[in-house]
């Protein structure tokens, strides 16, 4: 394992579960597989922002409020969902520009909310790792907290893309192959793996791929209140490359 970045803020690595109760100054919510992933892919498919909901049904009841919202869930396709939680799937959608998406996931969207009352909230995923880790140091938003949202904190391929960010706060030329071996022979990677061989409507081949992507898109993604709900939109940085 690639030892932590040394600095005079060393950053925290937790789990929802593990969150404290005062928020923090500045969170970092990591959902590789697949929900930031997901989010990444449909900003680049022209989405305007994503509104993140609580449950299918509140997910469903803002989608309903305005017309020509998408959701989109976690699992296999359902009733009033207009696509699930796959970076495959979503790379290949048409008709999202200027739209708002509502996503619900059972890691991603439930970091974010448990940490919405934080100053700054970035959402990450290797997808956006250097353009998320150059907004946290053109910011010189000192401490972060990382927050691991999958398997209570444990999963490997969130604590491996956090740890890479936090070195590439300190280290552009990081190298993210390190971190993306750990991602790529993670519990939730091989979980694809066996959901695809199932043939599990819900994933698609190229998600597990496209999660291991670093760098792919040279935006940050910025979670905030908007009319009492938490939204994310992409930041652009100027100066960021795709690599």
């Amino acid at each position: 394992m690639v030892p932590p970045a040394r600095s005079a803020h060393p950053a925290r690595f937790v789990g929802i579960p593990d969150l404290p109760a005062e928020p923090p100054a500045v969170a970092v919510v990591v959902d590789v597989m697949r929900a930031f992933t997901v989010a990444a892919w449909a900003f680049a498919r022209g989405a305007q922002r994503i509104v993140l909901a609580s449950s299918a049904d509140e997910a469903l009841d803002l989608k309903a409020r305005h017309a020509g919202r998408r959701a989109l869930k976690d699992g296999a396709p359902a009733e009033g969902f207009d696509a699930v939680n796959s970076p495959g799937m979503i790379a290949t959608a048409t008709g999202l520009t200027g739209r708002t998406m509502v996503q619900v996931t059972t890691a991603g969207t439930v970091g974010v909310l448990a940490v919405a009352g934080a100053p700054l909230v970035l959402c990450a995923s290797f997808a956006v790792a250097g353009a998320t880790a150059r907004f946290l140091r053109c910011r010189g938003t000192g401490q972060a907290t990382y927050v691991v949202t999958g398997d209570a904190g444990r999963a490997e391929e969130d604590l491996a893309c956090a740890e890479f960010i936090e070195h590439r706060v300190h280290c552009d030329s990081t190298d993210p192959a390190p971190f993306l071996t750990r991602a790529r022979t993670s519990r939730a990677a091989a979980d694809l793996a066996e959901g695809l061989r199932r043939g599990y409507r819900g994933v698609h081949p190229d998600d597990v791929r496209l999660c291991l992507e670093a760098d792919r898109f040279p935006f940050a993604m910025a979670a905030s209140r908007e009319n009492g709900l938490m939204a994310v939109r992409p930041v652009p940085e100027p100066g960021i490359m795709r690599r």
